[in-house]
């Protein structure tokens, strides 16, 4: 007998589904393999902007082709959505069937008019929400759309239709995200990340940040029903006794170490069911003397089935890591020619300026990664990792060292630059070099360089990939017992007087004069937020900065006191009401209780709970005081960059500035780029261009061919996050979130200080014809 017109087409190599047909009339028993859920066309996830990222493979690439290098510089303002608030938004939107998602009007979720930007519905009062996007789910027979988001370490649905919130969702609405992790639940405040997740089918695949102290909760993975609710799987990422990986650890780390989380962003292969996690380090970030070992599965790239969360394949891309140089963006999915064969890919850009480049199926890499020998940690009790990975042929992201004659000549005077020479001459230095509780460190990539979330995107079918960097050095002061800590704060107590709150809690991350390092600015805090938003960021944490639930009422209204300027707050008299804004309210704050501050008990406060009963550590705990991000201007620029990779080749096929800082133009100094550029994203099109934001406050069009500047539009103020573009009734947008101040030179200092025009949604169009 023959059998014609037979086709068999095997779609995916993993979770294969295997159904029997029986044909009793011809006595024949088919065989068919298919992919449950693969039932869109592969290229569909780059039509559209229904999810952060653009689409589940996290690419920022849009086949369209209405804008292209001929007409770019014709883009105008569409229309603008003003935000209603003096807020920093780093929201990326999202748009589904002629609707736009956004964030705006004290944290309310918005539904405008893709095409107009007309206010559809606001689900009023979010604070807390995730705030650098939210996920969009939809039926197959479109009847049954919804928002996923995380709100106050909850995980809520919104109906994307009316805005209301689904009560059938959890429980009443809420899936608590506390739960499942190993530990007491009431004894952390946050777990949440700032980034969405991913929806995969019917499942929202979660990372998160549960804090990188000591005694931090353990970042697992895990995937819940976007319909119900229900926890569907979860993958230890500190390993458990008997798992993968617990033998690199020691024996009772599951029961106190923390981190090894997915607080970035995940990809996703559709088409196989793989979801691809850049997953950070282990706690506490600078000093693994309790956690002796490689540490798996910190720093990995790690594939998991998307299904069942089942481990498919791993690379450890920093073993024991000590240097925060957490995995972050997001992991870019390829097809390259590779030594005369297609291989379907994955590129991860790291912290600390490398790019590793993989089989995304097997996890082989396509060029060899050679351990290397790297300095030994001079802390006794601390056992750094012999060797590290090191990619070869890809040329690094970022600089990876740094010297006397790399001190700047912008904003160093002679006198400065001889004053850091000497303390590079005292510090310890070189890559891969261990903090000490000796002397001070420079390290380059630091605390947040490299390339971090948003950073990444590229164009899949011809295997380009692209990558904005930081070239940002940290200078640590060197690792401290908590005994020091508190005698350097009663030093600090005469000289800083009311500030001591702050420099203990905050500067950290805002900047001995609040002018931004890793986290936003807080000059005029009082203008921008009342005391009941301050409160619940500071005892629930939001996105990268951790809970502060140890404080006393009393100290967090002190410290808010002396950021809004001793009293200084227009919106004093809203504290304890709930003010609506205007507009076609729905709802208001969530699913009923969402918004309750959570309970926090034996936390342990900043410097960590005692480690669990019958667990022995013989070391003294060391921290470190500052991230040492105050000092960006010591390195000559450029600062930030955007460059091309060619991973058909391996190789770095353009790289430019990215933005001009104007306080160095005006010093003669051109190409610099911008200190700070953290925060920022693109967008790869069809036609040939690449779209991306910049901390000068500017969108900028280069060809992606070259990196040539084709185009570039000043927004109303500075953005943060990442662009979206899109396409409704046959005309392509792009818009931006243009929310931020713009902080340039030495110092940070605001451009538009005292004078901040409205930010909002900037939505660029070509002219009506």
């Amino acid at each position: 007998m023959k059998i014609k017109n037979f086709h068999l087409s095997v779609i995916s190599f993993t979770n294969l589904k295997l159904y029997l047909n029986s044909i009793t009339k011809s006595g024949l028993i088919l065989i068919l393999f298919t992919n449950i859920g693969c039932n869109k066309d592969k290229d569909s996830q780059h039509k559209s902007w229904k999810d952060y990222g653009g689409g589940p493979d996290q690419s920022k690439y849009v086949d369209l082709d209405q804008i292209d290098k001929t007409n770019v510089k014709d883009l105008e303002v569409a229309w603008f959505y003003p935000t209603g608030d003096n807020k920093i938004y780093q929201f990326n939107p999202i748009i589904a069937n002629n609707r736009m998602y956004v964030l705006a009007k004290n944290n309310s979720l918005v539904a405008l008019n893709a095409t107009t930007g007309e206010e559809i519905w606001i689900h009023a009062n979010l604070p807390g929400i995730t705030r650098r996007g939210i996920n969009y789910w939809e039926s197959e027979d479109g009847k049954d759309k919804r928002l996923i988001f995380q709100i106050n370490s909850y995980l809520q649905a919104i109906d994307a239709t009316t805005g209301k919130s689904i009560l059938s969702f959890g429980k009443n609405g809420l899936v608590d995200l506390r739960q499942g992790l190993n530990r007491d639940p009431n004894s952390f405040a946050r777990v949440q990340s700032a980034t969405p997740g991913k929806i995969f089918e019917n499942l929202i695949l979660m990372g998160s940040a549960p804090g990188e102290g000591y005694m931090s909760p353990p970042g697992y993975l895990r995937a819940f029903n976007v319909i119900t609710g229900k926890l569907e799987w979860t993958f230890h990422t500190v390993p458990q006794p008997g798992e993968y990986g617990y033998d690199t650890w020691p024996k009772d780390a599951y029961k106190y170490i923390g981190g090894v989380n997915t607080w970035g962003e995940i990809s996703i292969d559709e088409e196989r069911g793989i979801a691809y996690y850049p997953l950070g380090s282990p706690t506490y970030d600078y000093y693994g003397a309790d956690r002796i070992g490689s540490n798996l599965f910190g720093n990995c790239i790690l594939a998991l089935d998307a299904r069942t969360g089942k481990r498919i394949w791993h690379f450890q891309t920093v073993h024991h890591d000590i240097w925060d140089y957490d995995l972050t963006a997001a992991p870019q999915l390829i097809t390259v020619n590779h030594d005369g064969k297609k291989i379907d890919a994955v590129a991860v850009a790291s912290k600390n300026g490398f790019m590793f480049v993989f089989n995304r199926v097997t996890g082989e890499p396509l060029w060899p990664i050679e351990e290397r020998p790297v300095p030994p940690s001079k802390i006794a009790g601390e056992q750094a990792w012999p060797t590290q990975p090191f990619p070869t042929v890809v040329p690094p992201i970022s600089r990876q060292e740094m010297k006397k004659e790399d001190l700047s000549l912008v904003f160093l005077s002679d006198e400065e630059r001889k004053e850091w020479e000497q303390k590079l001459d005292s510090a310890e230095t070189g890559f891969y070099t261990p903090l000490s509780n000796k002397n001070s460190t420079l390290a380059i990539p630091g605390a947040v360089g490299g390339v971090n979330w948003g950073m990444t995107a590229a164009n899949p079918d011809k295997g380009m990939v692209y990558v904005i960097s930081m070239n940002y050095p940290s200078f640590y002061e060197k690792l401290m017992t908590l005994d020091e800590i508190q005698e350097k704060n009663n030093s600090m107590r005469v000289s800083r007087g009311n500030s001591l709150l702050y420099q203990q809690n905050c500067a950290t991350c805002h900047g001995q004069n609040r002018e931004g390092l890793a986290g936003p600015a807080l000059v005029n805090l009082g203008q921008r937020m009342n005391m009941n938003d301050f409160k619940q960021i500071l005892f629930s944490g939001r996105g990268d900065m951790p809970s502060y639930a140890h404080l006393k009422v009393e100290e967090v209204e002190a410290l808010y006191d002396f950021l809004s300027g001793l009293n200084q707050n227009p919106f004093a008299a809203n504290n304890d009401e709930t003010v609506l804004p205007s507009g076609p309210v729905v709802e208001v704050g969530g699913a009923p209780g969402g918004l309750e501050q959570r309970k926090v008990e034996n936390g342990g406060g900043r410097y960590g709970a005692p480690y669990p009963e019958g667990v022995k550590i013989d070391h003294e705990r060391l921290y470190m005081y500052q991230w040492g991000l105050e000092y960006p201007y010591i390195i000559n620029p450029p600062w930030s960059e955007i460059m091309a990779y060619d991973l058909n080749k391996g190789k770095l096929k353009w790289k430019r500035p990215l933005g001009e800082d104007p306080v160095a133009n005006k010093l003669g100094f051109k190409n610099t780029g911008l200190m700070r550029a953290q925060r920022n994203g693109m967008i790869v099109t069809s036609t040939g261009l690449i779209f991306s934001t910049s901390k000068d406050g500017k969108i900028y069009a280069f060809d992606a061919d070259n990196g040539k500047e084709l185009w570039s539009s000043t927004l109303p103020t500075g953005s943060e996050g990442l662009p979206a573009m899109y396409e409704e009734n046959n005309k392509q947008y792009l818009v931006i979130t243009a929310t931020t101040p713009v902080r340039v030179g030495k110092n940070g200092d605001e451009i538009n200080e005292g004078n901040e025009p409205q930010g909002g949604y900037v939505v660029y169009a070509l002219p009506s014809k």
